[in-house]
């Protein structure tokens, strides 16, 4: 009884933290739990503003603990709109006492924004079974898995399991790819009572690291215009992998957008602010975004 009572009081503990508004703090944007140790976090700013992630960190509970995680400090500016993602950094292959501990892919590496230290133990070293929090001077901000749960491989999709791996069910948090939905807002704040990976992430295959720094969300990111009248807007994500929907946020009303080939010539005029480019080649393009008011300004696009 007093064991039960101390786990509970720390999972208390635990979710004891600030009520966090829409579009108003980081939170995760994806994770990777490839092969080997090609681990990645992602978070995304859904704010207006530049922040300087200096105080926040990512931390590890390792299967089932409930305190004493691996904890990396985060570091630099995320300006408004943009995502990082911070991934594993070995680059050499380690020997852990019976086994030899393989290196990141290059590919995967070269797609992190920022890395580990590459020195086991770090956060990055997760395998599915791990809860993942970020935290902001010590308090917890978005939490990925349940803190103080085990569920065996993976928390999966078996809602029967209390979507852990009991039952079987398909993983979700080992070897996948999962992308933060567009329509979340803000991070989980509180320790769930039941993980289900499914509500709030999109599962990608094992592997996929295309995305990684960009992230499409629902969030409308505006800036204040200044005084000298420029227009306030952002589209991401640029360079755009083809297949991606780009984004035009803007405090100001659209009349319409034109897409230009290096040819100067109109490839496409998206009916909305959503630009598709599953019908475009690779190359740079320019955004011809013409407002309400008559203004009108130009933005390349890169697509990969």
């Amino acid at each position: 009884m007093k064991k039960t009572l101390l786990l509970l009081s720390m999972l208390f503990t635990i979710g004891l933290n600030a009520q966090i508004v829409d579009c108003n703090e980081l939170f995760f944007s994806e994770y990777i739990e490839g092969p080997g140790n090609n681990n990645a976090i992602e978070i995304y700013n859904p704010t207006n503003s530049p922040i300087n992630l200096s105080g926040y960190t990512i931390n590890r509970y390792w299967n089932g603990a409930t305190s004493g995680p691996d904890i990396w400090p985060l570091s630099g500016t995320l300006n408004t709109g943009e995502a990082i993602a911070i991934g594993n950094g070995q680059v050499d292959s380690v020997w852990v006492s019976t086994y030899w501990s393989l290196p990141v892919d290059p590919v995967f590496y070269s797609a992190c924004g920022q890395h580990g230290s590459g020195i086991y133990p770090t956060p990055f070293y997760f395998n599915g079974d791990d809860a993942m929090t970020l935290e902001k001077a010590g308090n917890i901000i978005d939490i990925f898995g349940k803190v103080g749960e085990d569920p065996g491989q993976a928390w999966t999709d078996d809602a029967s399991a209390g979507y852990t791996d009991a039952n079987g069910g398909t993983w979700w948090t080992k070897r996948q790819t999962l992308v933060r939905k567009a329509s979340v807002k803000k991070g989980v704040t509180t320790n769930p009572i039941l993980f289900n990976p499914t509500l709030e992430y999109d599962s990608l295959p094992d592997a996929t690291y295309s995305g990684m720094g960009t992230h499409s969300c629902d969030c409308s990111i505006i800036s204040s215009i200044n005084e000298t009248n420029d227009i306030s807007y952002i589209m991401y994500p640029n360079p755009a992998n083809l297949g991606a929907i780009v984004t035009v946020n803007t405090n100001s009303k659209i009349k319409r957008i034109k897409l230009i080939n290096i040819l100067g010539e109109v490839v496409s005029r998206p009916s909305s602010n959503k630009i598709e480019t599953d019908n475009l080649a690779k190359g740079t393009y320019i955004v011809n975004i013409i407002f309400e008011d008559g203004r009108e300004v130009d933005n390349k696009l890169i697509v990969e």
